[in-house]
């Protein structure tokens, strides 16, 4: 029999071993086991009853393409300049109307972020990326994936975030701002939900209100 190269073994060998492991119904990962076992899915689900009369707007990030809320409609002081005719540092002063002072940023230390750290005080109907980009209110979440760019990965991919409707297709979902508040995006701790049984008692017995 002919010398083989080396090379040649080493690759029968890992063939044979792939052959034998997909014929015994092992796989290397789970991943493997799932792509030998999936099936396209064909039904008829679907989530657009469930969107009519919810103002969508369409966007495409990489490979997802997928709907999202539209936002500058739900402003109730938009368009900005409407109020905002001049730029900021010219509406300062003792006789200007005061407005937004309600509003308390917590949302990085205050050496680090102020309003104008996403606001553009030159055009207030636009937000703006830290590089003075122009950034669509509907948009905003270009604006939070700038820091917070594994949440942005893992919402583009539907891991992050709710639905507007259904899983079902199309898929429309919540933005970052739908969900959190800008200025203060954390959430208040919480206790879990627990099972009341002295409320269910109390139900029970008629002295519950």
């Amino acid at each position: 029999m002919k010398n083989r190269n080396p090379i040649y073994y080493v690759m029968l060998f890992f063939a044979v071993s792939f052959v034998s492991c997909k014929q015994e119904g092992e796989y290397h990962s789970i991943t493997d086991k799932i792509e030998a076992h999936q099936k396209p899915y064909h039904g008829g689900l679907s989530s657009e009853e469930l969107l009519v009369g919810t103002d969508l707007i369409q966007i495409a990030e990489g490979e997802h393409t997928f709907l999202i809320p539209e936002r500058k409609g739900q402003i109730k002081s938009y368009a900005c300049i409407e109020c905002h005719s001049k730029p900021l540092n010219e509406m300062k002063g003792a006789n200007g109307q005061k407005a937004h002072w309600d509003i308390k940023i917590n949302h990085a230390a205050i050496e680090t972020m102020d309003c104008a750290t996403c606001h553009n005080p030159d055009n207030m109907n636009n937000l703006k990326s830290l590089t003075g980009t122009d950034i669509d209110y509907n948009l905003s979440y270009k604006l939070c994936a700038q820091c917070h760019s594994k949440q942005f990965e893992d919402w583009k991919g539907g891991a992050h975030g709710k639905k507007v409707a259904g899983w079902a297709p199309p898929r429309a979902s919540m933005t970052c701002v739908n969900c959190h508040n800008p200025h203060n995006p954390g959430f208040e701790t919480r206790w879990p939900v627990q099972f009341n049984t002295q409320k269910v008692k109390e139900r029970k017995d008629g002295l519950g209100h």
